[in-house]
């Protein structure tokens, strides 16, 4: 928390602190010790508490940290033999492997259920097109989860840095988060392996991926509700007014206590 203010205006958030909490083991902790990771049983109590304790220190840093799970996670549940001996062994080193996933697309009417984005089968490859905004650490991912439309679904693709026809653009200037370096990305005619579509022939159940992601964000959101609390009931201790706290006065009390209650609900 003593640096979020620094790594708010500078837009950069320190090495340390995403190297520290790497070593916690938050992403390679449910990964099997066969791919390198400890083995440890995947639970979604324990994931949202990490969240939001993340989120109640700072939200930037807690998406920047969390960031891998976004692309790990669904290999981890849902990927093939070969893509989980492919790609998870990468995110048990020492060091912050970078990996995110694209979902939101540049568009009012956004619906994760009927992407613009598509997924074209061609021989052994597929093609995919389209355009994604607000992806996180997305200049800096190794491995990128793309999510587009195929048949009247939305599937997940895996795709690595550098693959011909991914383009990402310049870091866009959001209004909050600015420690997060979130970018657009367009691609055009990318091709990549058959073997890249999540989970294979059968491919990914996006409403449950979707349905873990709520269940994150919301944890994250009790987080920044709670630090919001605590950063208004001290400010309303200090500061004087009519020689005494505005704490004091019923108004402010009365609105300190709504927010308790419903943080605590």
């Amino acid at each position: 928390r003593h640096v979020y203010r620094e790594s708010d205006e500078s837009g950069e958030i320190p090495a340390r602190v995403i190297d520290t909490a790497w070593e916690m083991g938050f992403i390679s902790s449910s990964i099997p010790e066969e791919h390198g990771g400890l083995g440890e049983e995947r639970s979604s109590l324990t994931g949202s508490l990490i969240a939001e304790e993340l989120a109640w220190g700072d939200l930037s840093m807690a998406m920047h940290i969390l960031c891998p799970a976004l692309a790990v996670f669904p290999v981890l549940e849902m990927g093939t033999g070969e893509q989980k001996k492919k790609y998870l062994p990468s995110f048990c080193n020492d060091k912050y492997q970078s990996a995110t996933a694209a979902l939101i697309e540049p568009r009012y009417n956004f619906d994760p259920y009927s992407l613009a984005t598509t997924a074209r089968l061609d021989g052994s490859d597929y093609v995919l097109n389209g355009e994604k905004c607000y992806v996180p650490l997305a200049a800096d991912a190794d491995l990128l989860l793309v999510y587009a439309a195929e048949d009247g679904g939305t599937q997940g693709f895996i795709i690595e840095k550098g693959t011909k026809g991914l383009e990402i653009g310049e870091r866009e200037q959001n209004m909050g988060i600015k420690a997060l370096a979130t970018c657009e990305l367009t691609l055009k005619d990318c091709r990549i392996p058959v073997e890249n579509r999540l989970g294979g022939q059968e491919g990914c159940d996006f409403n449950r991926i979707i349905n873990c992601s709520r269940v994150a964000l919301s944890a994250m959101a009790v987080g920044v509700a709670r630090s919001a609390f605590e950063y208004s009931r001290d400010y309303a201790k200090e500061r004087q007014a009519f020689g005494e706290p505005i704490a004091s006065r019923q108004t402010i009390a009365f609105m300190l206590a709504e927010m308790a209650i419903e943080i605590d609900a």
